[in-house]
């Protein structure tokens, strides 16, 4: 269930953005993000056009598009079906759905 008075970014499919992101609200990621993207607390979501070429920090990273970076999620990283994770990962959790692309280390971190 989605809470009605959550924020959430969109970053729309034609949509380059270089350089830091930080804030307090989740985002969805259709576009292109190069460089960091730091929300602590937060679910960053990398959708089916998304790409990213960036440090990904987050409570929870879903990837369904394609991710070039580095992951850190104080909960959880779910990369699905569609999606493909270049890059090293400390997590508490992971999901890799079957047909999902990763090349890196995965260091799974106990709370």
């Amino acid at each position: 269930m989605i809470e009605a008075n959550v924020h959430r970014t969109l970053i729309g499919k034609s949509l380059i953005i270089k350089g830091e992101v930080t804030g307090m609200e989740a985002m969805h990621i259709e576009g292109r993000v190069e460089g960091s993207i730091a929300l602590p607390g937060q679910t960053i979501t990398v959708g089916r056009t998304g790409q990213t070429e960036a440090q990904l920090t987050a409570n929870e990273i879903v990837v369904l598009g394609q991710v070039r970076g580095n992951c850190q999620a104080s909960d959880h990283l779910d990369i699905r079906s569609e999606g493909s994770m270049s890059g090293d990962a400390i997590v508490s959790r992971i999901s890799i759905a079957d047909g999902a692309f990763v090349k890196g280390k995965i260091d799974v971190r106990r709370s």
